[in-house]
């Protein structure tokens, strides 16, 4: 019941670990109409609603105006990234389209890690809300052609940490013209209705129907004087030939808000241009050592898993070169039986060409002996005799043909003797390749067995390890030239982006739909079209010798 707003929020500060406190507070609201939570006063003084229990939410008051310099710790760059994300898909801040499927990439990235094709299949963005809905709804285009634009650009961040992707996120948002800027309904002395936009780089007048350029803008650094009185806000140049500008606002509560708003940014400012304090100076060096701590963790992780890949090449090439020299002993011994098959039957048709010329001499030789009885034999009679030297002749025939197939068979024997010899010579020689492949699989056996992946690899196990590092001058001085050397790659990098955003642009022109186009993106056509930029719509009207009472 007795606690401040100070100690609420400094409870809040220390749950989540935050130490730059300077850029958050926390809000409520009260009949229609945002209000924070002031520290020196107690929290049930408010006006805060009466039902319980009572809502506050943890938000970003201020925002700084370089992300990358001025957010030291990561989880206030996380929340930042949370925030600003949810107010370009809510629509408070406008994005257009080609940004929108950039820094969706980014946030895909921060939630994802790196893309992996065998994990991040087609619809795995399905459910994730990425785009603003009007950015959706202009286009005649499916999701899956959006999650394909996405994914393309997702996958070109390989390498990047959850804590970068996320800066990347802010660097891109932070160039919005809507970054940062809160609005208020106001009229001048004339009674016309005017916006009214408080943020990082000052106050900026606009038309209701323009929250993009501002008509005229008063740099923090060009204002004298602010206050109000009851519904009245007085704004005071610093240099006394501008007249004061004086405004109304629709309530007084909305008048301490923006006074709040104003008071909070001007300081900020001014300490931006001053020496950081020793408490800023601490953080930022610290920073800078985790950053180290973590690129050199990254950096042995990265060769941890380059060794383990290299490992598991070679073991894959070991199993694939065994597997082959397998198929090779395979079929050597393939071979080694059809050899040994051939042997035998060329062994076998042998033997009985040797029976078959045996019995050939033997029948020749039967013949030989009719043929000596026949001539032995007497013949009475010329008819006998004719018969008989016929006979004689037909026997000599038959032995002159049986001699003949006799000698045939006998060379057909030799040649198949030959083709033995040299079969069985085969078979030795399979013999032999079949013991030399042997022998060489059981070396690569030995060989595979001693490099394969060895039990002292380094794992992924982090948790026995400590690590400490010795920071000294010339690591910091390093480090800042390594920090300067980023810079430089950034701007090329940011080069090498908007032509990707155009690219981008061009690409899905034709699939616009005209008729679906809000006021806010026919604005940023055409300060596109014109050059304009968030920057240099601000310091225009400076150039141009500005009369704030011209409005």
């Amino acid at each position: 019941v007795k606690w401040k707003g100070k100690d609420l929020f400094d409870l809040v500060c220390r749950t989540l670990g935050l130490r730059e406190t300077w850029f958050f507070g926390l809000q409520y609201t009260i009949k229609d109409t945002v209000a924070w939570l002031k520290m020196d006063k107690k929290v049930l003084d408010h006006d805060v609603p009466t039902e319980e229990p009572v809502t506050f939410h943890f938000l970003a008051k201020f925002y700084p105006e370089n992300a990358e310099e001025e957010l030291v710790q990561e989880i206030t760059q996380h929340l930042f990234f949370l925030q600003v994300k949810k107010q370009i898909l809510d629509e408070k801040i406008y994005c257009p389209p080609e940004a929108s499927v950039l820094l969706a990439s980014y946030a895909v990235q921060a939630k994802y890690g790196d893309y992996d094709p065998n994990v991040h299949k087609r619809g795995f963005l399905a459910q994730e809300e990425l785009l603003p809905k009007r950015v959706i709804n202009l286009y005649q285009m499916t999701p899956e052609m959006w999650e394909e634009r996405i994914t393309a650009w997702y996958a070109e961040h390989r390498g990047r940490a959850r804590d970068e992707a996320e800066m990347e996120y802010l660097k891109i948002a932070q160039d919005l013209e809507m970054y940062g800027v809160n609005y208020f309904a106001i009229r001048n002395k004339k009674g016309t209705e005017l916006l009214l936009g408080v943020d990082a780089l000052g106050l900026h007048i606009y038309d209701p129907d323009n929250r993009l350029t501002p008509k005229i803008s008063f740099p923090w650094n060009e204002i004298r004087n602010i206050s109000y009185s009851d519904k009245e806000f007085t704004i005071k140049p610093l240099d006394k030939k501008i007249d004061v500008f004086k405004f109304n606002s629709s309530k007084l509560r909305v008048n301490k808000l923006i006074l709040q708003l104003c008071i909070g940014n001007h300081d900020l400012f001014m300490r931006r241009r001053k020496a950081d304090s020793l408490e800023v100076q601490q953080m930022k060096a610290q920073a800078r050592e985790e950053k180290a701590r973590k690129q050199m963790e990254r950096q042995r992780l990265a060769r941890e898993k380059q060794m383990r890949e290299e490992a598991e090449r070679t073991r894959d090439e070991l199993e694939r070169r065994l597997m082959q020299l397998k198929e090779e002993a395979t079929m050597a011994n393939e071979a080694l039986m059809r050899s040994e098959e051939t042997a035998d039957l060329l062994a076998e048709k042998a033997q009985i060409t040797e029976e078959e010329a045996k019995l050939l001499a033997q029948k020749a030789a039967e013949a030989e002996q009719e043929m000596q009885r026949i001539k032995a034999t007497a013949i009475r009679t010329e008819e006998e005799k004719r018969l008989m030297e016929q006979k004689v002749l037909e026997a000599e025939m038959l032995a002159l043909k049986m001699a003949e197939e006799s000698e045939r068979r006998a060379k057909e024997a030799d040649q198949l003797k030959q083709d033995l010899q040299e079969a069985r010579e085969s078979e030795r020689r399979a013999k032999q390749k079949l013991l030399e492949i042997t022998s060489k699989s059981s070396y690569t056996s030995m060989n595979s067995s001693t490099t394969a992946l060895p039990t002292d690899l380094p794992s992924f196990n982090l948790i026995n390890e400590s690590l400490s590092f010795d920071f000294k001058d010339t690591d910091m001085k390093r480090l800042s030239m390594e920090i300067e050397k980023e810079k430089v790659e950034y701007m090329e990098k940011s080069k090498h982006l908007q032509e990707q955003l155009n690219e981008l642009k061009t690409e899905i022109e034709a699939l616009k739909l005209k008729e679906r186009e809000t006021a806010l993106d026919i604005l940023h056509n055409e300060n596109a079209s014109r050059g304009n930029s968030k920057h240099n719509t601000i310091k225009k009207p400076q150039a141009q010798g500005r009369r704030p009472i011209c409005i």
